[in-house]
């Protein structure tokens, strides 16, 4: 059993080494200023959920990271077992809020066109459709129902 309990913190620590403890998780710039979203997404709203909200990802994100060091370092495989929800949430919100800052635009807003329309409309029949679907998919997400499309 020993033996077992060595092996497991040894690959742990390997884990460790390759993943978490090599960078620490920042908060992007926005590539538009806070206004620049007005009048639909007024700038209070913008600069609250970048500069706080997904901020709070960022900072709960490297906290967990650190935490999960230190139990692959003490060999505590239930603590980094206990914490991989933390992982999951505070990575994933801040994934996707780095993903929706960067599919908001200034000059962006309607109907899609294109490639994207047809792919939509071959897949889902229409547009109102597919918002529906997605709206109905993703509503029970923890993270007030985010979801992605991905052709």
């Amino acid at each position: 059993e020993v033996q077992e309990g060595t092996m497991l913190q040894s690959r742990l620590l390997k884990l460790s080494r390759v993943g978490l403890t090599r960078c620490k998780y920042t908060l992007p710039d926005l590539p538009y200023k806070y206004e620049a979203l007005e009048p639909v997404i007024n700038r209070d709203i913008m600069e609250i959920h970048h500069s706080k909200h997904h901020a709070t990802y960022v900072n709960n994100l490297n906290a967990t990271a650190e935490k999960i060091t230190a139990a692959v370092e003490e060999g505590n495989a239930g603590a980094v077992i206990g914490l991989h929800g933390a992982l999951k949430f505070n990575g994933g919100g801040h994934i996707n809020h780095s993903i929706f800052w960067n599919n908001l635009s200034p000059n962006g807003g309607g109907l899609p066109s294109g490639d994207l329309l047809s792919a939509i409309e071959a897949e889902f029949g229409s547009f109102d459709q597919f918002k529906a679907k997605m709206s109905a998919a993703t509503v029970g997400v923890q993270g007030s129902g985010w979801g992605w499309l991905g052709l």
